[in-house]
């Protein structure tokens, strides 16, 4: 299996990690009229994962993690493009990142819908494990269509995760620098890839589920609606702020993703450095504080145990730029990574630990 990067992860831990079904992750894309883009994601889980900033250079070798659960009994590969990102758990594999060619996404939990593919004994040296799916498209792929074109050619099994205590269930996000975003979900064992013309995405239900929800939510806008007049006599609304009245406000994945995409929607035409400042802000409606989502072993959602899901860290990554920007839970400073801060021809991983 994977080798570890400066932390292990107890046997305990990694029983919850498998039972809790927490998850609130919401991600976004902005356009700047200036042909960039910026892409932001927070991530939400009800244990510590523990991540760091991730860097994976060019040359790079991977083993896929096959059927059997064993690195190497999968496809291997060659890292085409370097890398910076997120990591989990101390491991080299991304739950977040972008790549040199301005390829960026992550991955999201959803334990309820994805169901991966069941390849043969003979299939599974074509095969990768679903951890290794966003790093097997980052250090390989420049744009969404390359991934669109490659990914019906290849196997993703249900090979566990030791440390995620089971099989590491999500979809995955991605935005290239050209302007296409696309959604990559594994539903009842078959791919399905959607193009994704809002940029929006959380948790379950399935993406198509929340395209057509949203449909009820076409009241909403940005501009205030004018006075109730009845009579000749006019009725305002108590502040500004009236077209967003009935805008959903819950941590639920629903509520987030209709949130997100009218704050996408309603964001004004701007330059890309510009859309960069105003992501961080659309984030920071995400932000879930300590306490305000706590898995009682109860509910089904804490894996017989009590904890609190709130916000690990959120990450802004500006796709024109190249620029990678995270900042912790416990510490609101940015760090920003470039490739030009780095050799993106190395012979190793680097990891860098995210501000305490």
């Amino acid at each position: 299996m994977f080798k570890k990067i400066n932390y292990i992860i107890s046997p305990v831990l990694s029983c919850l990690i498998g039972l809790s079904q927490a998850h609130a992750c919401t991600s976004i894309v902005l356009e700047g009229n200036d042909t960039g883009r910026v892409y932001g994601r927070s991530m939400e889980f009800g244990i510590p994962l523990k991540s760091a900033i991730l860097k994976t250079p060019r040359g790079y070798a991977f083993q896929g993690v096959g059927i059997d659960g064993t690195s190497g009994s999968g496809i291997n590969w060659v890292a085409k493009y370097a890398v910076v990102g997120a990591n989990a758990f101390g491991l080299p594999l991304y739950v977040d990142g972008l790549n040199e060619a301005g390829l960026a996404g992550g991955l999201l939990n959803a334990p309820n819908t994805a169901q991966y593919q069941n390849p043969t004994q003979d299939q599974s040296a074509n095969s990768i494990a679903p951890q290794q799916l966003l790093i097997y498209a980052l250090t390989n792929f420049a744009t969404v269509q390359e991934v669109k074109e490659a990914l019906p050619k290849l196997f993703v099994n249900s090979a566990p995760l030791k440390e995620w205590g089971g099989v590491a269930k999500a979809r995955m996000t991605l935005h290239d620098s050209q302007g296409k975003s696309l959604v990559v979900e594994y539903l009842e064992g078959k791919l399905v890839m959607t193009d994704n013309i809002i940029g929006t995405m959380t948790n379950d239900p399935a993406f198509s589920w929340h395209l057509q929800n949203i449909g009820n939510y076409v009241n909403l806008s940005g501009t205030d609606k004018a006075p109730l007049t009845v009579q000749g006599q006019k009725f305002s609304a108590a502040s500004s702020g009236n077209g967003m009245h009935g805008l959903p406000g819950s941590f639920l994945s629903p509520d987030r993703f209709v949130r997100a995409s009218q704050f996408v929607l309603n964001t004004p035409s701007a330059t890309t450095d510009i859309q960069e400042s105003r992501a961080w802000h659309i984030m920071n409606n995400f932000d879930i504080p300590y306490g305000a989502i706590h898995l009682d072993s109860s509910s089904g959602y804490g894996g017989g145990v009590n904890s609190y899901e709130f916000t690990e860290w959120v990450v802004v990554a500006n796709l024109k730029s190249k620029i990678y920007s995270i900042r912790s839970f416990e510490n609101p400073g940015v760090q920003k990574v470039s490739f030009a801060d780095w050799d993106l021809t190395g012979k190793s991983l680097q990891s860098i630990a995210l501000l305490k």
